[in-house]
């Protein structure tokens, strides 16, 4: 009688099994989602518009265009849209911002799931990202990231079934979401970037030999295209904005770029993310995931190094980590009632921290006993400025009223004046894209100018006064506390002269 022999594989080259497909568990993760929209609809309207917002609203009234030269054409296509629906208001314009939250929220849970999360876990994710500083800042203004960040994440969604369910056909879904992408933000080519040198450094190499990833590749440029012509056709002007913002900005972003990643989702969840990173190179049915641990930690550095040191650029895999944290966390915790419960102590005990550095909870008429440093001392005064404004319009004589025009050191003075003003002269500035709208006409006799060198004024002017200075009323400091309103006279030179001398890239201020 022969007895069989049992041949154990070594581990080392045993296959590896991809995670366990589970089913999304859309009901607690779209309560998750809905809660979270509810508390931002809560505090919407509160305090203003952010200068970004205004700069949006802006481009928005202007036109629909290809490009302009900070920014893709999808952002203010998409405020000229939420104005056209819902009104020209604060809330209005937010409600985009809203809906990126809330599906961040469930790419999340949706990320977990395909790393084997349970229905728990993934309601952990789904809790862990909407509470998270990022998705509460994402979607309480509408910025850029509102934006990009989802497309990190879907396209993150789309890689992760590619390479645990070895699906080729999601490399043309990712090639769908990046080409669409790419007219919000640039940024997300660093996703690909990253990812494919984690690929070329940690495998699987094996995906390089499949053709759907070449089509995917290719359907990316197809839709990219007008996009990416236009830059062409303008010297790539994106390009010139980076140089600007890393020469004028990158300095003290680099000074803050550690307490920044850690304050982006929140110190408790920003220790996930830590764990997820670590677990992606540890759980064997992970393994085909380690270059995208690989490719965060070089988008991080090529961030920090070369692109203004903004740990938020790379903020779509941080929720890829933060699911895998989760996924981890919750194994960890198994059915042992007490693990649980530290865990979700935990997570909510984050969760006040969070709001208190994302959402504005704190009543405007005590706001100046905190005097926070960052983006919400930027969203009060501009009803004050477009009023001070106003007012120094009607001191004018009546004789120079009519030759009259308003000149603005940076968009969110032009977007306030723009949104807030009543009856007042055409305004012009040379901040950005509104630079290439042009210089006042010749006719322009008499210019109210608001936070302008007075150096530069009156190296066009031979006569120059400040009427004036911007203050909020609200005892807040913010960066337009104290700018001069001018009014200046005598126009030495042309206007076509003067104009390239206003013409500056940077960030708001």
């Amino acid at each position: 009688m022969m007895t069989s022999v049992k041949t154990e594989v070594p581990a080392e080259i045993a296959p590896v099994r991809a995670p366990r497909a589970v089913a999304v568990a859309w009901l607690p993760v779209l309560v998750v989602a809905a809660g979270l929209v509810a508390l931002l609809i809560a505090f919407a309207n509160q305090y203003g518009y952010l200068p970004d917002e205004l700069y949006f609203r802006l481009l928005g009234k202007h036109g629909p265009a290809w490009g302009y030269v900070d920014q893709p054409p999808l952002l203010p296509m998409l405020v000229r849209t939420a104005m056209a629906v819902f009104g020209d208001s604060v809330w209005a314009i937010r409600v985009p911002a809203m809906l990126c939250a809330a599906a961040l929220t469930v790419l999340g849970a949706m990320i977990a799931a395909e790393l084997g999360g349970s229905r728990r876990g993934q309601t952990l994710t789904a809790f862990a990202v909407a509470s998270s500083a990022l998705s509460l800042n994402i979607g309480h203004y509408i910025v850029t990231n509102s934006l990009d960040t989802v497309a990190w994440a879907a396209v993150l969604v789309c890689v992760l079934r590619a390479l645990l369910r070895e699906q080729g056909k999601w490399w043309c879904w990712a090639g769908l979401v990046l080409g669409l992408a790419l007219y919000a933000k640039y940024i997300v080519l660093l996703l690909i970037a990253a990812l494919l040198v984690g690929l070329l450094l940690a495998g699987p190499r094996k995906v390089f030999a499949d053709r759907w990833l070449y089509l995917g590749a290719g359907l990316a440029l197809v839709l990219a295209a007008p996009n990416l012509i236009y830059q062409a056709t303008h010297d790539f002007p994106q390009l010139h904005m980076a140089q600007a913002l890393g020469a004028t900005d990158g300095a003290v972003y680099r000074a803050m770029f550690f307490t920044n990643l850690v304050l982006l989702l929140g110190p408790i969840l920003f220790v996930l993310c830590l764990i997820g990173l670590v677990r992606l190179f540890r759980v064997p049915e992970w393994k085909p995931l380690r270059a995208l641990g690989i490719g965060y930690v070089l988008a991080t550095a090529a961030t920090y190094l070369v692109d203004g040191g903004r740990p938020d650029y790379t903020a779509g895999l941080l929720v890829m980590l933060l699911a895998a944290g989760c996924v981890a966390a919750d194994r960890w915790a198994g059915r042992g009632r007490l693990r649980l419960a530290l865990l979700v102590i935990l997570l909510v005990l984050g969760f006040p921290l969070q709001v208190m550095l994302s959402l504005p909870v704190i009543p405007l008429s005590d706001f100046h006993k905190f005097q926070r440093s960052g983006r919400s001392l930027q969203d009060v005064g501009w009803q004050q400025l477009a009023a001070q404004t106003e007012a120094a319009y009607r001191a004018l004589p009546e004789a120079d009223r009519s030759g009259a025009v308003l000149l603005t050191q940076n968009f969110a003075e032009a977007g306030a004046l723009d949104r807030y003003g009543h009856g007042l002269p055409p305004v012009y500035s040379g901040h950005n894209e509104l630079y290439e709208w042009g210089p006042p006409p010749e006719s322009a006799r008499v210019v109210i100018a608001i936070g302008e060198d007075k150096a530069r004024l009156a190296a066009g002017f031979g006569s120059c006064r400040t009427v004036g200075t911007v203050d909020n009323g609200l005892g807040i400091d913010n960066p337009e506390q104290g700018r001069p309103i001018t009014v200046c006279r005598d126009r030495e030179r042309p206007w076509a002269q003067l104009w390239p001398g206003y013409r500056h890239l940077s960030a708001y201020p």
